[in-house]
């Protein structure tokens, strides 16, 4: 099974250039730990995680091009299979050594999400240290890869988390001592993906089906917009804004995400 495929991008070196502007990151000189750092970091901070494609009739199509094309050349964001299938075509194409893995999304009531419910990354570097979970596709989640062996608890400014052995050889990650997601280690491929994508595209019981999100780490904390309520939270004060006409929407999309969209984004539920 082939996990370490190049990106079928025209031109490795302008691929990388472009991706790496798209993030404001500059070329690390080698595949280390602290240039997973600075990538993951700088991707957060520079790439919505959004479901905008869900509502807007857009396709989502799991492999190499399409996602680069979105996220690098269309500025856009995506949700997990999309942010951290294109940022696992820049880190090999970067030297780093990138398995995907599939992973379940633990609910509000503590129950399991479906299989392939998320994708995430194993990542290893050439300085020896790792492997490490590399991750830029769960949303409000840690800003520094996680040491993948390490069952200890692992500080982030995103909170403490933590790795604990799970059934069936699987990995449970928390933060706060909450269950995020449970993942499995065995390697997959972007195709193994597709049933979730589809699911989360199409399900009414899928929560990116029943309503708009558009989040960015920032600096000093974060910013959303969901729907027409914008929330940005600063050194952890929370506030808190409705946003008025279509306008003000797209400009919003544009001033907090870089996102340019030609009408606003509504709900859109299954089968209506």
């Amino acid at each position: 099974m082939d996990t370490t495929s190049q990106p079928s991008a025209p031109g490795q070196a302008e691929f990388i250039d472009a991706y790496l502007r798209r993030i404001g990151a500059a070329r690390p000189q080698r595949a280390d730990a602290e240039a997973l750092r600075e990538l993951q970091l700088r991707h957060l901070r520079s790439v919505p995680f959004e479901n905008l494609s869900i509502h807007l009739g857009e396709n989502l199509v799991l492999e190499d091009k399409p996602l680069l094309d979105k996220i690098v050349e269309a500025r856009r964001g995506g949700f997990c299979y999309e942010l951290n299938g294109a940022f696992a075509a820049l880190l090999r194409a970067l030297g780093f050594r990138v398995t995907l893995l599939q992973g379940r999304v633990f609910g509000e009531d503590g129950r399991l999400g479906i299989p392939y419910d998320h994708l995430t990354l194993r990542v290893e570097t050439v300085d020896g240290t790792g492997p490490w979970l590399a991750d830029v596709g769960f949303g409000d989640h840690s800003h520094r890869p996680l040491l993948l062996e390490e069952r200890g608890e692992q500080s982030d400014p995103a909170g403490t988390f933590r790795l604990a052995e799970a059934p069936g050889g699987d990995v449970d990650v928390l933060r706060d001592g909450k269950p995020q997601f449970r993942m499995e280690l065995r390697p997959r491929v972007l195709a193994d993906f597709e049933a979730g994508a589809w699911y989360h595209r199409t399900s009414p019981a899928s929560h990116f089906t029943q309503s708009l999100v558009c989040s960015r780490l920032t600096e000093e904390g974060r910013v959303t917009l969901t729907g027409r309520k914008l929330v940005t939270t600063v050194q952890g004060e929370r506030k808190e804004r409705q946003l008025g006409d279509d306008a003000e929407v797209l400009a919003a999309y544009r001033d907090h995400f870089g996102v340019v969209l030609d009408r606003v984004p509504e709900v859109r539920r299954p089968g209506a």
